[in-house]
């Protein structure tokens, strides 16, 4: 009996010594939704994407000083403010003009357009209101000055490569982190 107990003990010890915590040069993998000020969901992952914690990871920080310590199966939730997330609305990047002199294609709200400055340097923007005859488009984050929550899941956690910490994200990474 005392030998099939201490077998237990020591299943149970090598099981815990085993269980991987995330933190510095680990490849972590998680799903996640983001909600936003409204409460709703904004977006939602439930494929796992991952990071690399602790090294060049595109995460925002403060989402990833929450993981720190979590393991398989944890369930964190972290809110940004704007200043940690998404950025503060910057007017300078919305414009506004007649509906008229804007292309068909762009008539739509979401309908994305590319423009670039006077030194060729491109920015992505979307349409973002259309009202009494004009057309803003805009450059900011569609979060840009809200306050959102991230919950967060922890999918999986292994060593990363000397390569994968270099770069921040695991090599099988095929999606990008926010």
């Amino acid at each position: 009996m005392f030998l099939g107990l201490q077998s237990r003990l020591f299943r149970n010890e090598a099981h815990a010594m085993n269980e991987q915590k995330v933190g510095r040069n680990k490849a972590v993998y998680v799903t996640y939704s983001i909600i936003d000020q409204s409460g709703l969901v904004y977006e939602q992952y439930d494929m796992p994407v991952g990071y690399v914690h602790g090294g060049n990871s595109p995460l925002f920080e403060k989402i990833e000083a929450a993981l720190e310590g979590h393991k398989i199966g944890d369930r964190v939730e972290v809110t940004l403010n704007p200043q940690e997330g998404f950025g503060e609305q910057d007017p300078e990047l919305s414009f506004t003009d007649d509906i008229d002199n804007v292309p068909p294609e762009y008539r739509r709200i979401g309908a994305e357009v590319e423009f670039q400055n006077e030194r060729g340097e491109a920015m992505q923007f979307r349409v973002s209101r259309i009202a009494d005859g004009k057309l803003t488009v805009d450059a900011n984050h569609p979060l840009a000055g809200q306050t959102v929550t991230f919950v967060v899941i922890v999918e999986n956690i292994r060593d990363a490569s000397m390569d994968e910490i270099v770069s921040g994200l695991p090599a099988d990474q095929s999606h990008q982190l926010h």
